[in-house]
């Protein structure tokens, strides 16, 4: 038997008014998901308990099949893990992304223009976190560059006690109601501006009309992960394919092998047909199970992009479910394949939300009639099938 999910982030939505009252899922072409919709089970799924932030670190380890009140412990350590940036577990770790703030005087009056710095190059990214390292890192706390604008500060020896702000939850909003409360973070944060603001690199970038990464913003804190492993768990071998150190994180954690895929970027520009051939090489070889991981539709949720999250989702439909479903089908095994988001993150608001979103488990060995036409929340939905705690959809997969 092989196993694949093929994960969707944020693809799930509310009806969007220039898409004539659709969602992205209902406004794309995806004819390869929607065929297998048919002949799945269909229904909604609730990924994000209550009590716990609505981010892919929590809805991912939901949809890996561990239950996010017991293993959830914070996004940045998982980020660690996947950046090889060893821990203690008196250590506090922190998501830093590099951010473009407007140039007000006041800090506190400055709005998020960009938590992302038009998503800008992984070596200009890389070169300005080591100058805040170099200029503000010491034997309390220091800074490890990652990918784009996604890093990571390792306080040492200090408690995880932070109430802290993700700045794709603030895009357009003056910032100073969500500074945090802690004066050493805050004071990181306004440092990093000074340093930053009139970096060469940033001088650059201005000139090439892209936005520049003119303060770092911390958020995400944890503490070390401890998760069981798939081995353990499930008796199986498996992969992780993924641009994000996020999703690449719980799978090392999870004992999963993790390739590096040249050009995944975690946006629309990303390696689609590189990803598809490294899920599809990992079944080939020693893999029972692959978890292919498109960060591309929620990337576009958080910038209102609402023709880029619609073509995120066509693509992933023609280039990712297309090739890896017909190399399913020749493979000689039988083979199930679940398809969902983690969340929704609605163009509307531009962040992620809680709310339940859609799943489809196909079984070659059991087929449905799932009454369906079509993939989308609103066909889901009206299944009546629902699964109240996400992390026991991976039972559902991997049951014998």
């Amino acid at each position: 038997m092989k196993y694949v999910v093929i994960l969707t982030d944020g693809a799930a939505d509310t009806p969007v008014a220039e898409l004539g009252g659709k969602t992205p899922l209902e406004a794309a072409k995806k004819p390869n998901i929607d065929a297998l919709a048919k002949r799945s089970e269909v229904g909604m799924v609730r990924t994000v308990p209550g009590n716990l932030p609505p981010g892919s670190d929590v809805a991912n380890l939901a949809v890996f099949g561990y239950d996010p009140q017991e293993y959830y412990t914070g996004r940045s350590p998982l980020e660690a893990v996947s950046m090889n940036v060893p821990l203690e577990l008196t250590d506090t770790t922190f998501r830093t992304n590099v951010v473009t703030l407007s140039d007000e005087p006041e800090y506190a009056d400055k709005t998020m223009v960009d938590y992302s710095s038009d998503e800008i190059s992984t070596d200009e990214a890389r070169e300005l976190i080591k100058y805040v390292n170099d200029k503000l890192g010491c034997e309390d706390y220091e800074f490890f560059g990652g990918f784009s604008y996604r890093h990571l500060m390792v306080w040492h020896n200090k408690k995880n006690e932070f109430e802290l702000t993700p700045p794709h939850d603030i895009s357009g909003r003056v910032i100073g109601p969500y500074l945090p409360k802690d004066e050493t973070i805050l004071g990181l944060m306004k440092k990093s501006y000074d340093l930053l603001k009139d970096h060469p690199i940033n001088k650059a970038r201005i000139e090439r009309g892209l936005n520049p990464a003119n303060s770092i913003w911390i958020w995400g804190n944890g503490t070390k992960p401890n998760l069981t492993t798939y081995a353990e768990r499930f008796g199986i071998k498996g992969t992780v394919v993924s641009a994000v150190d996020l999703i690449k994180g719980i799978g090392l954690c999870a004992g999963l092998n993790v390739p590096d895929i040249e050009g995944a970027t975690g946006n629309i520009n990303t390696n689609f047909d590189g990803k598809a051939e490294a899920a599809i090489n990992a079944l080939k070889n020693d893999s029972d199970f692959v978890y292919i991981h498109l960060e591309a539709p929620d990337e576009a949720g958080h910038r209102h992009e609402i023709d880029n999250k619609v073509r995120a989702i066509e693509l992933i439909d023609e280039k990712i479910a297309a090739p890896v479903l017909e190399y399913l089908k020749s493979c000689g095994e039988d083979y199930r394949v679940l398809i969902m988001p983690d969340h929704p993150t609605p163009l509307a608001t531009m962040t992620h939300s809680s709310a339940p979103i859609p799943y489809m488990l196909f079984s070659s060995d059991n087929e449905k009639n799932s009454g369906v036409s079509s993939f989308t929340e609103a066909e889901a939905e009206k299944t009546g099938a629902f699964v109240e705690h996400g992390y026991t959809l991976a039972n559902k997969l991997f049951e014998k």
